[in-house]
């Protein structure tokens, strides 16, 4: 077996790593389900979701584990996301993907992130959220 090249080693933590690993993330779905629960900016994403959010709020951090380098839970406990598939049911469009990005750039800053890595996960969310769209406008 030939050794690894330089280029194929990791540069550096994992975003999940970065982050601080589960609590942090865990910190970071509450923040974001709470702001969405609390303020009216947000009140066309609420409507998406059942009245309760405990479910979504275990779904979306057993999610981002994964989705940022760290413990697959969710597909642990349901296979792959197939994320756009699984939110086909819902009606979102443009204004649907600002409000979800908006609600999460502000979860980011309250839960404390460095400015630098929520905003490099922010593109990514971005090109995730733009990618669940499924209505024009």
């Amino acid at each position: 077996m030939n050794a690894p090249d330089d280029d194929d080693a990791p540069s550096g933590p994992s975003p999940f790593e970065a982050i601080g690993g589960e609590p942090v993330v865990l910190a970071l779905v509450q923040c974001f389900y709470d702001l969405m629960d609390l303020k009216p900016d947000y009140k066309d994403i609420r409507a998406l979701h059942p009245p309760h959010l405990e479910g979504s709020r275990d779904k979306l951090f057993w999610f981002l584990c994964g989705w940022l380098g760290g413990p697959q839970h969710y597909v642990e406990r349901f296979g792959h996301p197939r994320l756009r598939a699984r939110h086909l049911p819902y009606s979102i469009g443009i204004a649907e993907r600002d409000q979800w990005m908006d609600c999460m750039r502000e979860a980011m800053s309250e839960t404390g992130l460095d400015p630098a890595l929520a905003d490099r996960l922010a593109a990514s969310f971005f090109n995730t959220a733009d990618w669940m769209r499924n209505k024009g406008g």
